[in-house]
């Protein structure tokens, strides 16, 4: 808006700089999680955390993109170390959160995105409870959890099973997670991730530069 002739114009102010957060999504296979971190992650201010593993590298996977590719040994190694925020075995091979990057984009400010179940968000939260912010997503019903996963198309029926009788676990965690979001609708599923974000943002404790900021005020008075 143009200012009139007279008007005060009001001088700009730096931004307030602000520790990142780490931001876990968990919820059973086909709830909807993977769909909401790639929409999230058009936010230039959220990173996916690059987890390790053992296992071998597959057809298509780049390393340092999909998974940081070591060996048992030096797995072993950073686990004794305490160089890993979470790890776990999964079917004979073993996946971990590196801790150094993850604490590199806190502290300049941005937000890293973490796909991990249950168990690793329990590590996380005994590791780094504070900078931790926890979302599990539920399907609406269990008739459409097991619709989704057929019409995705992505696995046999006996996999769906599986997956169905796995989903009784996983959602029995439901309370040990700071926040809850039901996706009915996707679009709306989002709008409330967002929200939690921009709120989890704002709090105080995380805006490192707000102090100064405050006393910068109070000077000008």
């Amino acid at each position: 808006m143009a200012h009139s002739a007279g008007e005060p114009r009001r001088p700009g102010s730096d931004a307030i700089t602000r520790r990142g957060l780490m931001l876990v999504l968990s919820s059973p296979s086909g709830a909807g999680k993977t769909t909401l971190s790639r929409m999230l992650l058009d936010d230039p201010a959220v990173e996916l955390s690059i987890s390790v593993t053992t296992r071998p590298q597959r057809p298509g996977e780049t390393d340092g993109a999909h998974y940081h590719f070591i060996d048992r040994a030096r797995f072993d190694a950073m686990v004794d170390s305490g160089e890993l925020l979470e790890w776990a075995d999964v079917f004979g091979h073993r996946y971990g959160t590196p801790r150094a990057p993850v604490e590199k984009a806190l502290a300049v400010g941005r937000d890293v995105l973490f796909d991990i179940d249950w168990q690793g968000t329990q590590q996380v939260r005994e590791r780094a409870r504070s900078d931790l912010v926890s979302v599990f997503v539920l399907p609406p019903t269990a008739a459409e959890l097991e619709w989704r996963l057929h019409t995705r198309a992505q696995d046999a029926h006996d996999v769906i099973r599986a997956r169905m009788a796995t989903a009784a676990d996983e959602i029995s965690h439901w309370a040990e997670y700071d926040y809850v979001i039901v996706n009915r609708n996707l679009d709306h599923a989002f709008a409330q991730l967002k929200a939690i974000l921009a709120a989890e943002r704002l709090k105080r404790e995380r805006q490192t530069g707000l102090s100064d900021f405050v006393r910068a005020i109070q000077r000008q008075l």
